[in-house]
Formats: C-alpha cells, sequence, structure tokens
C-alpha cells in the first residue's frame, strides 16, 4: 500500500512555532513596534517616487473592493493579497527599511504587508496581535538566513520573504500545524526568483518591488492551502526532486537556533540615510572624513576602502551606474557622495545627483579589499559587526587619519543612541506627505507604546488614510 511520507522536519518545525504562542520577550515586542513605525514611514516616503506609485492600486484601474484593506497615503482600499503586494513594495521601494546580514541577507519588514493585510478582515485584532506575528515572521526569514546562503545558489533572499509571510498569514488565517506544513512546502516548491536583478550587468528596479511580489505569493498560497489545497511533505528532502537537491546542491537546509525572537531582537536599522546595509558604515565613514575631502576632491590621489567579505562580493562596482538600483548597491558611489556631500539621501541616487562629476572622479580612484577580520566579526553571532575603514591620500602625498566604524548606528550595540534618531526618520518621512499635526499626531501614538498596542489594525490604518 503507498502511503504518503512523513514531513520534512524543518517543515514540522516552522509549523509548530507559526502555531504555538507569540513569543513574550519585552525587547523583542518594543523593537517590532519600532520596526513597524519605522517600515509604515518608509512606506509613506516611497509615494514620492512615481515608478512606485505607479504599480500600486488595483489590477483592473477603478476597481473597488469593499471592506478592502486600505493603503496608506493612497485612495486605493484593496483585497488582502492585492494589499500584500503594495505594502510591501512600498515598503521595500528606498532601501531604506530595516535589515537582517548573515549567510544570506534580507529584510524581515518585507513580511509586515502580509501581517497588516491579513489582519485587517478582523476589526478586534490590534497592534498587539500584530506584534506577535511581525516578530515570528523575522524569526523564520532571520533563522533560514543565519546559515543558509541564498544567494551563491544564485536565487535572491525573497524565497524567504514567501516562506515567512506564506506561514504566518496561514497562522492568522487559522490553520492547524499540517496546514502550515501544507503551505510551507508549496512555498518551497514556488522557489524564487533569479537573483540577476540584484547583481551587474542587470541590477534594476525589480529590487524594490520584488518583495512585495513575493509576500503576495505567500498569501496567495496560504489562501489556497486554506481552501484545501493539498501539500508536499517532503518537498525539501525528496530524492532527485525536492528542493535541496535541485537547488542547494544536495546540501540539507540548516537551522541552528531554536525559533523564538533573536532575530527582532538583533535586527538592525537603517537610522539615518538609505544604503544597502554592508555599506552603511563605510558612509559613517565617509561622513567622519567630509570635512577633510569636500574642499580637496580634484587634489584626491586614491582612497582606500576595507570592507567584508559580503561587500565585496555584491555592491563593489566599477564602471558606469545606469540607474538607482544601481548606484543604492555601490559601495564606491555611496561613500563617494558621503565625502562629498557630508550626507546620503534617496536623491542622491537620482540621475541628476549623479551626473556630478566629483562622484565618480572620487570612484575611479577607490580601491575596496577585503579585510579578513572583518568578514570573521561579520559572521560570529556573538558580534555580528558590519565593519568598514576608510582612508583618502591627496596628491601630496600626505592623507587622512583610518577611520573605522564596526558597528553602524542601526546595530543592536547601538540601539539607545538609534531610537530617538528612529523618531525623528519617522518624521521626516510622513512630513513628505502630511502636515507637521498630523505628522505629530502619528508619531505620538507610536511612542505611546500601551496606547499603539490596544489600537486596532483598522484604527492603526486609518491614521494613514489619504486625505487628497
Amino acid at each position: 500500500m503507498n502511503t504518503r511520507p512523513q514531513p520534512d522536519d524543518l517543515l514540522v518545525s516552522i509549523a509548530r512555532y507559526v502555531c504555538g504562542p507569540a513569543p513574550d520577550s519585552a525587547p523583542a515586542r518594543e523593537t517590532a513596534l519600532l520596526c513597524l513605525a519605522d517600515s509604515l514611514g518608509c512606506a509613506i516616503r516611497a509615494l514620492e517616487v512615481p515608478e512606485c506609485r505607479a504599480l500600486l492600486g488595483p489590477v483592473v484601474p477603478g476597481t473597488v473592493v469593499p471592506n478592502g484593506v486600505p493603503i496608506p497615503g493612497t485612495p486605493h482600499t484593496l483585497d488582502p493579497e492585492r494589499a500584500t503586494f503594495n505594502l510591501g513594495t512600498m515598503i521595500r521601494w528606498l532601501d531604506y527599511n530595516d535589515t537582517w546580514l548573515a549567510a544570506e541577507w534580507g529584510h524581515p519588514s518585507d513580511n509586515i504587508g502580509a501581517v497588516l493585510s491579513a489582519l485587517f478582515s478582523s476589526s478586534e485584532t490590534t497592534v498587539a496581535d500584530a506584534l506577535g506575528w511581525i516578530i515570528k515572521a523575522y524569526e523564520i526569514q532571520g533563522l533560514l538566513a543565519l546559515d543558509n546562503s541564498f544567494n551563491r545558489r544564485g536565487l535572491d533572499h525573497v524565497i524567504l520573504v514567501k516562506i515567512a509571510s506564506a506561514a504566518v498569514v496561514s497562522g492568522i488565517l487559522g490553520a492547524a500545524e499540517a496546514q502550515v506544513v501544507d503551505t510551507l512546502s508549496n512555498a518551497f516548491i514556488d522557489t524564487g526568483p533569479l537573483r540577476t536583478y540584484r547583481q551587474f550587468p542587470n541590477t534594476g528596479s525589480r529590487k524594490s518591488w520584488a518583495a512585495g511580489d513575493a509576500s503576495s505569493r505567500g498569501y496567495r498560497l496560504a489562501q489556497m492551502v486554506a481552501r484545501g489545497t493539498m501539500g508536499y511533505p517532503t518537498a525539501l528532502t525528496a530524492p532527485e526532486w525536492g528542493f535541496q537537491d535541485v537547488l542547494f546542491g544536495g546540501e540539507s537546509l540548516a537551522v541552528n537556533r531554536e525559533f523564538g525572537s533573536y532575530v527582532m531582537e538583533n535586527i538592525l536599522f537603517k537610522v539615518a540615510f538609505p544604503a544597502e546595509f554592508h555599506a552603511q558604515t563605510a558612509v559613517e565613514c565617509g561622513f567622519a572624513l567630509h570635512r577633510h575631502v569636500a574642499g580637496r576632491v580634484d587634489s584626491v590621489a586614491s582612497i582606500e576602502i576595507e570592507t567584508q567579505e559580503s561587500a565585496k562580493r555584491i555592491i563593489d562596482k566599477v564602471g558606469p551606474l545606469h540607474n538607482p538600483a544601481d548606484r543604492d548597491h555601490c559601495i564606491q558611489y555611496m561613500t563617494a557622495c558621503a565625502l562629498i556631500y557630508g550626507e546620503l539621501t534617496p536623491d542622491h541616487y537620482t540621475d541628476t545627483a549623479a551626473a556630478d562629476p566629483r562622484i565618480d572622479q572620487l570612484r575611479d580612484v577607490m580601491v575596496v579589499t577585503e579585510n579578513d577580520r572583518y568578514s570573521r566579526d561579520y559572521l560570529d553571532p556573538e558580534k555580528r559587526s558590519i565593519a568598514n575603514a576608510v582612508r583618502v591620500t591627496f596628491a601630496d602625498g600626505s592623507s587622512t587619519e583610518r577611520v573605522e566604524v564596526e558597528y553602524p548606528i542601526g546595530h543592536p550595540r547601538r540601539r539607545a543612541e538609534a531610537k530617538p534618531l528612529l523618531f525623528d526618520k519617522l518624521r521626516e518621512n510622513l512630513a513628505s506627505r502630511y502636515a507637521p499635526d498630523r505628522v505629530e499626531a502619528i508619531v505620538g501614538r507610536f511612542a505611546d507604546r500601551q496606547s499603539m498596542e490596544s489600537t486596532t489594525i483598522g484604527e492603526l490604518l486609518a491614521l494613514f488614510v489619504d486625505s487628497d
């Protein structure tokens, strides 16, 4: 008699975590609220970008969904799957949302749109409930990324967004453990997009909407299983045809920590400027050296950047940069802007800003090398540094000091320093669309944790309803 095999252990472990109680870590819940505020601020700021706005709204223009999910800063109310795409795309567009760096990289806040969309249908569901699910989504994506490098297989990290969103939406929809397993199996079978749209020579704007696409696909798979779609118990381990044999060279996917709240407690924020995270400390070094370089650009003979292996591999770029997506993933471009302007904003990635000849003048004399200690400390779970160092040498033989920054301001080791700046960032992002009194009302709600946790998801989204 033919029987179905027992499901893969990893799928069962994730499903048990999803169906279990919400993590009760106070630091994780406090950080999760910061992540929610920061992500919604990034979403509002993204509405300044016409290419982002063009992707939003219903599939068929003019379609109105009764009782649909309201999309912050827009007039749209959408079905939950489409709302997940909209929210995910807005949060991710500017590369300004929080980050997780390990064997694989990614942005766990890419899952927040799926959580909010799934919870919206219940008016009694609160932000406190959302924080529990957000912590779980971060943990699933982050622990899968900790020891498994999907980018080395040519796969983009948003496969983990799809898996995490599928898992938590399944839980929000009330799935039993076996149904969560079925949902996860379908998400893995979907595999993921090729990473080529983040790498030379194809870097492009898909990297800004890929996460919204992945999270909405995760939502769809969870909903399909909730309606009876079957799962595939050995989607990972089936010989020849499973995920591991087909896409991972026969290696097993590894999760070497218990699922809890580790990822949320160690998440990295982009606090003061939008830059691919491996370059954040290089930009801070550039800010420190700005006063020595800005008036002497024509005299710069060389610039040394020491970095980690991951940065060397993904954002060390020479030659032409063709669009904003290319520029915000180039360590040389970002460091040059920091040296010249003493600041880095989304506007610095535009074609207009890139036309400043001083940027390429500095890029042309930059040498990027791997520092072995930085690479080791990057992967050390007790350190998780993202170090860079910069030194500038001038034509007369003089040079600046070697400036080293090991932990960016968004790192957990600098959380107390970062928290007030995160609220400043929220104000700045919201001010791109709302009047000052409305900005302060929203910031005030997030600053009052007890009040915000008791707020329903409908009330939360109503704070951002477009008034135009």
